[in-house]
């Protein structure tokens, strides 16, 4: 099993990796700028090249860069457009250079301009800023949640993929908290399979390529993006190993997101998910 958490590479990718080690995981998520504004920090060719060692020695792999909050592909304000289609491209850039696998992104809010004009935005920004690119990493749009106005459900992403003619290298990072405020409850097998099932028919199972994994403090269809700690939400146990469990999605790198005051705290969580499925 693939597991291990969002970390913070502040200090390096390198660093990073040592923390990945620590906390028992064998893969790990990371912002590839600062979350809430913009800044990218420089990756210098030493610390490229002890990452790429520590990453071999702890066994780290696939590993997930994730764009920040700020990046919005549906923004009708042209600043903002602007700002989502240069970090798009100069991240994919950046992110191959150091063999990162996958580059998560959340599609988007129109912001009161509706649905069908925050895909159009979305489909053109991707147009300009992702098919040009060229290089390993693979784009990979999140589910989200549908509270207010963000698009990112299962149809808003076939509707995506299709426009651009489902292009090799861009995906789909599922979260089980987003899918549980989506309307899917994993309390039930059923529920599980049908998510399965949808992903097969939307946008191909050969597409999801990682998985958020986080309890939710609210329970399904709420709208409402809220983490929680694993086995400390609606979810619960059954919930979390229910969708873990199942053939479609056991083979994907699991994330944590859940809210933690330090990274190390994640080493609990972790050895709670493996002791879970032993």
């Amino acid at each position: 099993m693939r597991l291990g958490a969002h970390l913070s590479i502040a200090k390096g990718l390198d660093k990073a990796a040592e923390t990945a080690a620590n906390i028992g995981a064998n893969t790990f998520q990371f912002f590839t700028r600062n979350p809430r504004g913009g800044r990218a920090r420089i990756i210098t060719e030493k610390e490229a090249a002890s990452w790429q060692a520590k990453r071999r020695q702890h066994d780290l792999f696939p590993v997930v860069g994730h764009l920040p909050y700020t990046v919005n592909m549906a923004a009708a304000a042209e600043k903002s457009f602007a700002f989502a289609k240069m970090v798009i491209s100069d991240d994919l850039q950046r992110m191959d250079a150091v063999g990162v696998e996958y580059l998560v992104v959340h599609p988007g809010s129109h912001v009161g301009a509706g649905r069908e004009k925050g895909i159009k935005k979305i489909i053109e920004s991707l147009e300009e800023a992702f098919i040009p690119s060229r290089g390993k990493t693979m784009l990979l749009l999140e589910t989200m949640a549908g509270q207010g106005t963000e698009v990112g459900s299962l149809r808003d992403i076939q509707e995506i993929l299709s426009a651009l003619g489902h292009p090799e290298r861009l995906g789909v990072c599922l979260d089980t908290c987003h899918l549980t405020a989506a309307g899917y409850d994993f309390l039930q097998k059923e529920e599980v399979a049908r998510l399965a099932d949808d992903l097969a028919e939307l946008v191909g199972l050969e597409r999801v390529k990682a998985l958020h994994i986080n309890d939710s403090m609210f329970p399904p269809n709420s709208k409402r993006d809220r983490h929680a700690r694993i086995g400390q939400g609606y979810l619960g146990r059954e919930g979390i190993l229910n969708v873990i469990a199942h053939p479609v999605f056991s083979g994907l790198p699991l994330l944590l997101e859940t809210p933690v005051d330090d990274y190390l705290e994640y080493k609990d969580e972790i050895e709670l998910l493996r002791s879970w499925t032993e």
